[in-house]
Parts: C-alpha cells; structure tokens; sequence
C-alpha cells in the first residue's frame, strides 16, 4: 500500500508500464506464431513477411526498453534460422 503521493503515482505507472509490457509481448508472441505456422506449411513467401514483421516488432520494442539488446539479437537469430532451413 502507498503511504504518499508519490508512491501512489509511481504504482499507477507501474501498472500502465505494466500493462504496455503485456500487451508489447503478447503481440510479439503472436507475430511469431504467425511465423512458426507459416514455416510448418512450408510457405516461403508468407514465411518471409511474418519474419520481418515479427523482427520490426522486436526492434521496436527492444529501443523501448522491453527487451535487452543480446536478448533480441538471439530471438531474431532463431527465427532467421528457422526460416533458412526452410530455404
């Protein structure tokens, strides 16, 4: 429980950051399934697309701090893999 101001504020933003977070990943989450379904049908063409979406997504949200920067460099790593043993 918040005992100031300031500590009530600093939960309301830890609750919206929180939030934001949740959101950022579940979407990450999604593109990748998109992707890792798109390699399972052997689909190059969609497979390519959903890559690079799910790279923008990951870009995006490593410059805003939700990811650390090795951390996103190995999720794309994989999945660049993923999609050139496909190839």
């Amino acid at each position: 429980m918040a005992n100031n101001k300031s500590a009530e504020k600093r939960n309301k933003q830890n609750i919206a950051r929180r939030d934001q977070n949740r959101k950022a990943k579940s979407s990450i989450r999604t593109a990748t399934k998109r992707f890792k379904t798109a390699v399972d049908q052997k689909d190059a063409e969609l497979a390519s697309t959903e890559l690079r979406q799910v790279v923008k997504l990951i870009d995006t949200y490593t410059g805003k701090g939700l990811f650390h920067k090795n951390t996103a460099s190995r999720k794309k790593s994989r999945l660049t893999a993923q999609f050139n043993k496909l190839s």
